[in-house]
């Protein structure tokens, strides 16, 4: 599955409608703002009649049948929404996909919302029969080491921009959260005039309205990065996080540095492999075994497994206190 991105949705629009539109990811900000260019286009080509169909437990897949067979009373053209938030259809819905997609009907346009699927998920024939028949757009998150370009985008479309450091300063601010990033640039716009920004503008407007991903532990201790992580681990404490679902992934990447470091001649693509690690994530693996020691890792892995002592009660000492002192070890 190749698909297409948010920020191209705006161009494949302008050459014309596909029949069937999957937006497919686990971003609501960039979801809504590609169903609403989509509803547009659709509106600007005379597609009047609109339903939504919401997949849910007992969802009657004949319906969908149904509703691409029905001519309007007045004969516009028919938008058809099918929302799945579990992303499942199961056998029903995936029969009801593939027929659809064998003999798609004039004058209806199919748009499709999917949370982000997992590796099956892409690979079922109803998938692969929706991304032959129409476009996949993939609505994922944006990576912090983007977000500072697309904040700067976003300004820029209200005639605004923003020094360095005030970039620097929102993404700490909304790290993980696009929906807050897009309320706080709305609310730049409304409060100052069009032109640069300074920081202490952006300091005095903007929220820390930051949310925290267990997962994004495991990027500021790759990194060494150990302002972001002491950052990333204060909040999910304060949000109820688990200490141990922290030790686990902070241990599994010390683990997955080693393995790197011992990997005896074989590829590091094997490796990766192997251990599962994929995308901008192998690039942090490999900087962290070329910028730590073995002895340290090895200590840190003793000292994980006395936080893991202090989680289940059987020593004494602060487990989030210990975590932060093993990750600040790995950030030197």
């Amino acid at each position: 599955m190749a698909g297409i991105k948010a920020d191209q949705l705006e161009a494949q629009l302008a050459r014309g409608l596909a029949p069937l539109y999957v937006v497919h990811g686990d971003e609501p900000l960039l979801s809504l703002e590609a169903c609403d260019l989509i509803r547009a286009k659709a509106r600007a080509n005379a597609y009047t009649e609109r339903e939504v169909h919401l997949v849910e437990r007992g969802y009657d897949w004949s319906r969908l049948a149904q509703s691409a067979a029905s001519m309007s009373l007045f004969g516009d053209r028919k938008l058809i929404e099918l929302r799945i938030p579990g992303g499942k259809p199961g056998t029903d819905g995936g029969a009801a996909l593939n027929a659809y997609c064998a003999n798609p009907p004039n004058d209806t346009l199919l748009l499709i919302t999917l949370p982000r699927l997992d590796k099956a998920g892409q690979s079922s024939a109803w998938f692969n029969a929706l991304d032959r028949s129409g476009i996949v757009l993939n609505v994922f998150g944006i990576e912090r080491a983007q977000l500072s370009h697309w904040i700067a985008g976003r300004l820029q479309k209200q005639k605004q921009r923003a020094t360095h450091d005030a970039l620097a300063f929102m993404v700490d601010c909304v790290e993980g959260n696009l929906l807050a990033a897009h309320q706080e640039i709305q609310k730049l716009g409304l409060l100052y005039p069009q032109g640069e920004l300074s920081f202490d503008q952006v300091r005095e407007a903007v929220l820390d309205v930051a949310r925290f991903d267990v997962y994004q532990i495991s990027d500021a201790l790759l990194a060494g990065d150990a302002k972001r992580l002491a950052r990333v681990m204060e909040g999910l404490k304060g949000e109820g996080e688990a200490p141990n679902r922290v030790l686990w992934i902070m241990s599994e990447d010390i683990r997955a540095v080693l393995r790197l470091q011992n990997a005896n001649g074989r590829s590091p693509q094997d490796i990766f492999r192997e251990n599962r690690i994929w995308g901008a994530k192998q690039n942090l693996v490999a900087g962290a075994a070329r910028r730590l020691g073995q002895d340290l890792l090895e200590r840190a892995l003793g000292h994980a497994a006395q936080v893991d002592r202090m989680i289940k009660g059987l020593a004494r000492g602060d487990a989030w206190d210990e975590l932060l002192q093993l990750g600040l070890a790995l950030g030197r």
